[in-house]
């Protein structure tokens, strides 16, 4: 019978492994390059429009496809991996590269031909006019004081009641 000498030191390193790679994996942050990926996104809500803003550094705006319904905003592009000759040692990169897709469902219903879009500094801003029946409406409510309703009306006595009142039973 052989003797295996146990390493609890190695054991541990291959443990720590696995877990490195499920949290990879469980947070999306497997670097594949056709992998989707989603931009952050802001949206704020004024009087008469929607502002959406997404955070979308490193692409030109003629890589970006937008498409807007009355209900939603679609925004489709990709990062273009630069082609970097490697000399000698490791090449070593954290950023995200290939398609990403973003579609964000809109609160209340919007006039999607009349929407303006502005591309700067990473950040794309779309200004999403709301349609005039979804736009914040302020109306008086007129609300009646107790004392101004009719005295009979209070005191009328309820017909349209069919709950039978009970005794209590004795016990």
């Amino acid at each position: 019978m052989a003797l295996i000498r146990w390493q609890p030191f190695q054991e541990i390193e291959t443990l720590r492994r696995q877990m490195d790679q499920v949290f990879e994996e469980l947070a999306g942050n497997n670097q594949q390059p056709e992998t989707f990926w989603k931009p952050a996104v802001e949206l704020k809500d004024t009087e008469d429009s929607l502002i959406l803003r997404a955070e979308i550094p490193g692409v030109e705006g003629k890589d970006l496809d937008v498409q807007v319904t009355r209900e939603a905003v679609a925004i489709r592009g990709e990062y273009r991996r630069e082609q970097q000759a490697q000399e000698r040692g490791l090449f070593r990169s954290e950023f995200r590269y290939g398609k990403f897709q973003r579609v964000v469902g809109l609160p209340v219903a919007i006039q999607n031909d009349q929407v303006q879009a502005e591309f700067k500094n990473g950040i794309l801003t779309l200004t999403l006019p709301k349609v005039t029946e979804a736009r914040r409406k302020v109306v008086k409510v007129n609300i009646a004081d107790a004392s101004t309703a009719a005295p009979e009306i209070a005191n009328e006595p309820d017909t349209n009641s069919h709950v039978d009142k009970a005794e209590p039973a004795a016990v």
